[in-house]
């Protein structure tokens, strides 16, 4: 297969788990490469991404390493196989790398699972909320760059608005829900656009208020896309304008879940949750 000019998060990620099989089958790059009939140099770009793996490739590896995990096998042929080109792609050239991967990586997500402190989670969010948190970026982009940034963030709801949409919790911190990005006006619609969302069966919103006690977690803000195994989840941190960052190590992934978990029991039921954001609107 041809060498590729640009490496794909999924791409890489793909990638990295075959490298974490042959670790973990004590397995060095020559002796992987000999079993599969080609070279080290080979091994690493198939390891890296810059190389497509067959199907065939991935299953005789993942027998070598006497992997027996079937789920796991068969997810990590999917990413191999896997040929879609979705909306992304109208964006690459014009957006940085990092925001076609991260909807690439919701595309392929079985649920997600937000927690954030200080805006209002992204698919939750209207397009003048976005526009706002997107105009605040120093240095100040050009106004056709930043409306770039609001398109692509408003056509990313697919994931949860769309057909085949997924499961979504969120549990959102009552600062970000205070903090008006805009004026009053455009903050009232923020809050009522996130009551609408959460009449949705599949949709979960939840809130903990400032008045709740023993919550030291206030720096667990996180994006959790949950993979067809969990060793293929990933967790995004740092969603800011200028980029993310994808983390996948099985310790920190159960971490994260664990984290989350924490979180969720220190919030408000959704029932109430959506009483106390009603409420919030009612001030505005």
């Amino acid at each position: 297969m041809a060498r590729r000019t640009e490496v794909t998060a999924r791409q890489a990620r793909l990638g990295t788990e075959l490298r974490k099989l042959r670790e973990g089958a004590g397995l060095m790059g020559r002796e992987a490469a000999a079993l599969l009939g080609t070279d080290a140099g080979r091994l690493s770009q198939m390891e890296s991404g810059v190389v497509g793996v067959s199907e065939a490739r991935v299953r005789e590896l993942a027998a070598h390493c006497s992997c027996t995990d079937a789920e796991l096998i068969d997810a990590l042929v999917a990413m191999a196989t896997d040929r879609t080109r979705g909306w992304w792609e109208e964006f690459r050239g014009l957006l940085p790398p990092p925001f076609l991967d991260l909807a690439e990586l919701e595309h392929h997500a079985l649920y997600r699972l937000d927690v954030e402190f200080l805006n209002v989670p992204g698919l939750l969010q209207t397009e003048d909320y976005a526009r706002g948190l997107f105009s605040y970026r120093v240095p100040e982009l050009p106004w056709p760059a930043t409306e770039l940034r609001v398109k692509h963030r408003m056509r990313r709801k697919a994931v949860i608005e769309g057909p085949g949409a997924v499961s979504y919790k969120a549990v959102i911190h009552e600062a970000a829900l205070r903090i008006r990005v805009g004026d009053r006006t455009g903050a009232r619609i923020q809050l009522l656009r996130i009551l609408e969302l959460s009449e949705a069966d599949h949709i979960t919103v939840r809130v903990i208020p400032f008045d709740v006690d023993g919550f030291g977690g206030a720096w667990a803000t996180m994006m959790y896309t949950g993979g067809p195994v969990p060793k293929l989840d990933t967790v995004v941190r740092d969603v800011t304008a200028n980029g993310t960052a994808f983390v996948d190590s099985e310790a920190q992934l159960e971490a994260f879940r664990t984290l989350f978990r924490k979180v969720e029991a220190a919030s408000l039921e959704p029932e109430r949750s959506r009483d106390f954001i009603h409420n919030l609107a009612k001030e505005l």
